[in-house]
């Protein structure tokens, strides 16, 4: 079919317009991200005061991921509305983690020879009280449920936990003593009921049940194992195989993780679970996207992570017990935790 020089001459034109309005919106995006402004649907942040003091109410804070002055700011949302205006601190962090009035923000450097990078413990008002530095990139970060004690996770060598060639070192801090274990890996190994030694233990993802004893991921010989460590001791105690990042309900009595599932893409392993430590019953969470996070207990009955989202990540929930559906709580944001 001949199309006629007029229709012809139209249709150009409608595509050469199309064309272009794609263009001029790609090209303000990248002007807006290179500027740091907020792009098209992307939550804003306004400066204010932001709080880890109870009694403020109940708040949700984070690490925001939406592009802006604003962008990688710890900021504070009510927790009963998670979508609304954020206030945003000041404080930027790459992982962050709070409890009874302590914050541990692990935080990026830049310089004229590249980044180094820092854990900064924080006071009730997000003001610095001391620093260390930090021996890789950072990954991992909780605060114990009194606040005396933080951990911390960075990757030495490698930046994914999806493959073998890789390399972690776990640090604890006792805020009280600013006493630092500065790696893990010097505790003694009891696996399977044995004393243990190996050159390629790993250790990450602390989740703390009180200021003298805490979970954490054992990795050796191309396996996982979650381990019972106790600060004083300095020992850890393997107790199953094939969890990773725990992390501890408020009850004490469940542990959710992730898991390498077989089947699955190598760079997409893992499935979110919980399990009873009283039972050792494991139960599959409704999410089945593969959560490469520690996720976070929002309350006694709902986890939190991280997935990837348009502006970086987004923060998505789903029940402890394995009912319902996952939904997105938070968009453009990282490292939630919950104040009261």
């Amino acid at each position: 079919m001949t199309v006629p020089p007029r229709l012809a001459v139209l249709l150009a034109a409608v595509l050469l317009l199309g064309g272009l309005s794609a263009w001029a919106v790609v090209h303000a995006a990248a002007r807006a991200e290179s500027r740091g402004l907020p792009r098209a649907g992307e939550p804003a942040a306004g400066p204010g005061a932001v709080t880890l003091a109870t009694g403020q109410g109940r708040r949700m804070l984070f690490r925001t991921m939406a592009w802006g002055p604003h962008r990688d700011e710890v900021v504070s949302v009510p927790a009963d509305d998670p979508g609304g205006p954020r206030v945003s601190s000041g404080v930027r962090c790459l992982r962050f983690h709070a409890s009874s009035g302590t914050g541990a923000c692990l935080q990026a450097e830049h310089g004229p020879l590249g980044d180094t990078y820092r854990a900064v413990v924080l006071d009730a008002r997000l003001r610095e009280r001391r620093a260390f530095p930090l021996a890789g990139i950072p990954t991992r970060t909780r605060v114990s449920p009194s606040g005396r004690m933080a951990a911390w996770t960075v990757f030495v060598s490698g930046d994914s936990y999806a493959g073998t060639n890789f390399s972690t070192r776990t640090s604890i801090l006792d805020t009280r003593t600013w006493s630092l274990q500065d790696n893990l890996e010097t505790y003694r190994v009891l696996k399977d009921g044995r004393p243990y030694h190996a050159a390629d233990v790993n250790l990450w993802g602390v989740t703390f049940a009180d200021d003298g004893h805490f979970w954490v991921t054992l990795a050796t010989g191309g396996r996982t194992w979650l381990a019972r460590g106790d600060v004083a001791a300095r020992t850890l105690t393997t107790v199953r195989q094939n969890v990773e990042c725990p992390s501890l309900s408020p009850d004490g009595t469940r542990i959710a993780f992730k898991k390498r599932v077989p089947g699955l893409p190598e760079d997409a392993p893992w499935r979110l679970y919980v399990l009873d430590l009283r039972t050792m019953r494991e139960t599959p969470v409704a999410e089945r996207r593969s959560v490469d996070d520690q996720a976070v207990w929002l309350d006694a009955r709902t986890l939190g992570y991280a997935l990837p989202g348009d502006f970086g990540a987004d923060i998505w929930t789903a029940p402890a017990d394995g009912s319902g559906a996952p939904r997105r709580l938070l968009s453009a944001a990282l490292a939630p935790v919950v104040v009261e």
